[in-house]
């Protein structure tokens, strides 16, 4: 009876442990929720696109929202006006479903791809790997991101976009946090 009593114990214990663990989603958004804030950085696109000058500063805002569950990431050039409707300024959401860490980017083109994350084993860089989209991608859709942390003030995205008949289009965007 007392070794029925030990064993209980040890599962009992053993279960709880799995319970309280960590996922790697878990951890990567953990991890991606402390770029909260305000960020700036130049774009390189390739093959370069004409209406994306290289080197253009971009803005980034990361903000933690709905309780901790969701992570909200809006990106729009410096010194252009704040009107979504006339210029480009994407919204994308990261948040956990279940074991998975998922994005959704509501992209101007007119659509909302979903990507599932992928960690490193430094835990430093998640890349999302495209799932499905939901409206036309007659314009092309996103594809690819990888978020890379190279210290609380300095982090790097690296974004492909599928252009009509499925040619890439890479944009890296070196971050450092707005003072």
């Amino acid at each position: 009876m007392r070794s029925l009593r030990f064993v209980l114990s040890v599962v009992l214990l053993s279960l709880s442990t799995l319970a309280f663990a960590q996922s790697d989603a878990q951890k990567s958004f953990t991890q991606l929720k402390t770029l909260a804030g305000s960020w700036q950085g130049p774009v390189t696109v390739v093959p370069p696109q004409p209406e994306m000058g290289d080197g253009t500063l971009t803005q980034v805002s990361l903000r933690v929202t709905s309780r901790g569950n969701a992570l909200v990431h809006e990106m729009k050039e410096v010194g252009k006006p704040d009107d979504p409707t006339r210029y480009d300024h994407p919204l994308t959401m990261l948040y956990l479903d279940g074991d998975r860490l998922l994005l959704t980017h509501y992209c101007d083109a007119g659509n909302r791809p979903r990507m599932a994350a992928r960690t490193s084993p430094d835990g430093k860089t998640v890349e999302f790997d495209f799932l499905d989209v939901a409206g036309g991608t007659e314009y092309g859709h996103m594809h690819h991101a990888v978020f890379t942390i190279i210290d609380p003030n300095h982090h790097i995205e690296d974004w492909t976009y599928m252009m009509p008949r499925d040619k890439p289009v890479h944009a890296h965007i070196d971050l450092k946090r707005a003072q």
